[in-house]
């Protein structure tokens, strides 16, 4: 998943209800779901499934195939709002004693089955809510192409039980088979095999033969075309986009051959991009074999394409070795966002790739700032028993673990380093790790005993204390001190059309608006805006920043661009960090309320329940 600070100031200062963890605390159950892998675990899933747009709802069968460990008489699942019409043991075909336990909040219901030592199967019928957290629900209107409605889900962290009856965590692998029946005229992927034409009867069958955890299962419905980009990979999108993203993602197969040169064959088969409507709350989720993106990543300019280079990266970090629990979140993000700064310093070069890096650590100081750098939520490893495990999505893991793995390859030499990354992917292909059993392997493959060099990459201070450590990596990127050269020249009267900004990319321009001063007067505004039309940018990064300065410095001339900003995108990135900006003044909150009222019911509910936490939102 493409980073996005989610926490609220308020949320991030609640304190944690334990200690530091140590490296023996090793959580034997998953603390956000029912089952009881330990006993019985679900090893394949098949779903036979209708989707019915009319209502709402996907509606059929899930058969889970079991491996019973212990003999257990009972099977534990998670579900969530789901409607539960029978369940039925196989190969006994006797209808199953089954029962829905009371809500938990954030976690649903828990699903109970009672089995025989020779039940191989559960076959469960049920449906979908129409509000099921994961699914969103887009009318015409709300899609590029106006005519068709559209389909997709988002399962990560916990969603995945919204619409299917299932184990629903990351330390749970299980491949998947599935028939999908849509109407005729809609095209229908999922993160396995998928097809590129439509089907004449709506039938569509799947395959994903690599075991995944719950969060990767995926289902897109709609009108979309393809186009091929490379032997391995494509681009799927609404017919009016797809041209579009087929040129901006054109560098895609540059990526995967990049990656593989790193760290060892890509196991997945394809890497194809559907293009998501707008109101995809995320820059992007790795979904094995369909990551799914936001459009906001279609600049004109192929600047924004890094995205793709960290969910492809995925492909061997979370994907391939997933984090055992959502405490381990960082083991995902913290060496995928390494992982693509080394991508794209294999295709752009290092100049490139440390403007990157040195945006990583602005935001992460930033972000340590505003949480405090005494806070337990800026340790890596966490404890997020009972709270949303969403709320675990920050900054800190992607950036302050990025920062840990170039912490150990400065300390060994990307060499070794590069030698030790390939074998913890392939040591642990298609499994689960926790915090711990990574720290025993560093121990093991790279620290061989040597006490004095142990100290010397404080593992501890970087994993289980908060804040900053002082071994943090220096960065000082070349291409971002011409650019405050730049800034200085302005600071002292020089106008901007007289800057030397030829030839800059997106990062030269985040790190510009950034570095400009605080406190902006409308003047100034006026005059930059004058000169690099950052109000009518196409470029949602730039866009976001700009408009936040906007906020500031009460630049009304930027209102509209605003307002149309936040209403025809939901990418909780951009969202989180402008109503945040706006409800710090009267003023600006009852605005970020008018714009809400009529952006919220376009949102999935990933990025409304953020925005209602900012605003106070009675829902």
């Amino acid at each position: 998943m493409n980073r996005t600070l989610f926490f609220t100031v308020a949320a991030a200062t609640m304190a944690l209800s334990c200690s530091p963890s140590s490296r023996t605390d090793v959580t034997a159950r998953d603390p956000h779901s029912f089952a009881r892998p330990d006993e019985v675990v679900v090893t394949h899933l098949h779903l036979d499934v209708a989707v019915d747009f009319d209502r709402h709802q996907i509606a059929g069968t899930a058969t889970l195939t079991l491996n019973n460990k212990t003999g257990a008489r009972k099977v534990h699942l998670d579900t969530r709002d789901l409607e539960i019409a029978s369940v039925t043991l196989v190969p006994e075909s006797t209808v199953a004693v089954w029962k829905l336990g009371e809500p938990v909040p954030l976690l649903g219901r828990e699903l109970t089955i009672e089995i025989g030592t020779s039940t191989k199967q559960v076959a469960i019928k049920y449906a979908t809510s129409p509000s099921a957290a994961a699914l969103q629900w887009l009318e015409p209107a709300q899609t590029a192409g106006k005519k068709k409605p559209f389909l997709f889900t988002q399962s990560q962290a916990i969603l995945a039980r919204t619409w299917v009856p299932c184990q629903d965590g990351p330390g749970v692998r299980m491949t998947y088979s599935a028939r999908v029946t849509v109407p005729p005229d809609l095209l229908a992927l999922m993160s396995a095999s998928n097809p590129t034409e439509l089907s004449k009867d709506g039938v569509y069958a799947f395959r994903m033969d690599q075991p995944i955890p719950s969060y990767l299962l995926a289902l897109a419905v709609g009108d979309i075309a393809f186009r091929p980009i490379g032997k391995h990979s494509g681009v799927y999108a609404e017919p009016t986009v797809v041209d579009k993203a087929a040129w901006e993602l054109a560098d895609t197969e540059r990526m995967i051959d990049a990656a593989e040169a790193l760290y060892g064959p890509y196991r997945w088969d394809r890497y194809d991009i559907i293009v998501l409507p707008p109101s995809f709350p995320f820059g992007g989720m790795e979904n094995p074999r369909l990551t799914f993106a936001t459009p906001t990543i279609l600049a004109g300019d192929r600047s924004l394409v890094s995205l793709v280079a960290h969910e492809l990266a995925h492909s061997w970090s979370g994907n391939l070795v997933t984090n055992a629990t959502w405490n381990d979140f960082w083991l995902n993000e913290g060496f995928t966002t390494y992982f693509e700064n080394r991508i794209m310093e294999s295709i752009s070069g290092r100049p490139y790739s440390e403007m990157l890096a040195q945006l990583s650590l602005q935001d992460l100081r930033s972000t340590v700032a505003e949480l405090g750098d005494t806070s337990a939520i800026t340790r890596l490893k966490l404890d997020m028993a009972g709270r949303d495990p969403d709320e675990g999505v920050s900054d800190i893991a992607y950036n302050k673990g990025a920062l840990f793995l170039r912490h150990l390859e400065e300390s060994v030499g990307r060499e070794a380093w590069d030698q030790f990354l390939r074998g913890w992917f392939d040591s642990n292909a298609f499994t689960s790790a926790t915090t711990e059993e990574f720290v025993t392997y560093l121990q093991k493959r790279l620290i061989k005993g040597d006490v004095a060099f142990e100290q010397k990459l404080e593992i501890d201070a970087w994993i289980y204390k908060p804040g900053l450590p002082a071994s943090l990596p220096v960065i000082a990127s070349e291409e971002f001190a011409k650019v405050d050269a730049e800034v200085e020249k302005w600071k002292k009267g020089e106008k901007p059309e007289v800057l030397v900004v030829k030839g800059w990319t997106t990062h030269h321009w985040l790190h510009f608006l950034k570095a400009l001063p605080q406190g902006l007067s409308v003047d100034q505004m006026v005059e930059l805006d004058k000169a690099f039309r950052f109000t009518t940018s196409g470029n949602s990064e730039i866009l976001t920043v700009w408009l936040q300065r906007a906020i500031q410095s009460s630049y009304r001339k930027a209102d509209a661009s605003l307002e149309k900003f936040l209403t025809s995108q939901g990418r909780r990135k951009f969202l989180k960090l402008l109503y945040a900006e706006l409800v710090k003044s009267p003023e600006g909150l009852a605005r970020a309320k008018a714009i809400y009222a009529k952006a919220r019911p376009t949102y999935h509910s990933v990025s409304s329940s953020t925005i209602d936490g900012i605003l106070g939102w009675e829902k």
